[in-house]
């Protein structure tokens, strides 16, 4: 029944039918954190925020469509599709101006927002 463990080792001495298993990661399987920072971090939230927001927007566009589809001509519920599309239309475009804002900035003045890297002003010649 050991057997069939994929790491099952013969034991070293001992009574027979002993049985290690290795439980230790190889090497470079486990994710290094040293080097994680409060900048990255943040950098990388800002990332998932965008991406999220732009997501969710995408959903609410694709809803409107289906609710203006299933309206079946009524005119409340074309007017609540419409006003659905249109709202995701606008909050599409305000997080795609944001991340275009940003990088922007990061490209005239050296500061990165995605990974709150701030070039010091003793580089600018």
């Amino acid at each position: 029944m050991m057997n069939l463990l994929a790491q099952a080792q013969s034991g070293t001495g001992g009574t027979t039918g002993e049985q290690t298993i290795n439980l230790q990661p190889q090497a470079g399987l486990v994710p290094s954190v040293s080097g994680i920072t409060i900048s990255s971090l943040l950098g990388g939230a800002i990332n998932l925020i965008l991406v999220a927001a732009a997501l969710i927007f995408f959903i609410m566009l694709v809803i409107g469509g289906v609710q203006w589809i299933l309206s079946g001509g009524d005119k409340g519920q074309t007017e609540a599709a419409r006003g659905r599309i249109t709202a995701a239309l606008i909050g599409l475009v305000i997080v795609f101006a944001a991340w275009a804002i940003a990088s922007l900035v990061g490209s005239l003045f050296g500061i990165n927002i995605f990974s709150l890297q701030i070039t010091p002003i003793s580089s600018f010649k």
